[in-house]
């Protein structure tokens, strides 16, 4: 992912009102990130942890929602719907967000059941286990990272409208 400063991330949310835009509050350690290893910025408000924000680069312009966290993690083996990963045990959770534009006003949400810290990013750059003899890893992890950057983008276009 590109860098993203903390006025683009305000500017990108396209489904937050002008209170949540500016109630934001930024990632502890944001200035420490490490944009070079991630494909998504993802993270709860500390402030508000049942708020959380995902902010990615589309086509060179950033976008970002708001979601907000269901009630209950999802405590079942269930897998996250960006990594697809299914060897860790990470704990998964519903998340919503209102749609933006009219469809939001009207109260039409998407929904999607992510990793609940959204460590995507480093989980799908963990080799994953060999699968048979002759099994190219490295181009699994690769082909990993490419899906997880096609899933965070269909998700937040699905919601941006």
């Amino acid at each position: 992912m590109r860098p993203i400063d903390e006025r683009a991330i305000r500017a990108s949310l396209r489904n937050a009102s002008r209170k949540e835009v500016s109630d934001l509050t930024l990632p502890p350690g944001f200035a420490e990130i490490d944009f070079d290893r991630i494909d998504f910025l993802g993270w709860t408000d500390p402030k508000m942890p049942r708020r959380a924000y995902v902010v990615t680069w589309i086509d060179d312009v950033a976008v970002g929602v708001v979601l907000q966290r269901a009630e209950q993690r999802v405590i079942a083996r269930a897998q996250c719907s960006w990594c697809e990963d299914v060897t860790l045990r990470n704990d998964v959770q519903l998340y919503v967000a209102r749609k933006a534009g009219a469809a939001g006003r009207k109260g039409d949400t998407v929904g999607i059941l992510t990793c609940a810290e959204f460590g995507c990013s480093r989980t799908v750059r963990m080799l994953p286990p060999l699968a048979y003899q002759g099994y190219d890893r490295e181009l699994a992890r690769d082909l990993r990272i490419v899906r997880l950057q096609e899933h965070v983008a269909g998700f937040l276009r699905e919601v941006a409208g």
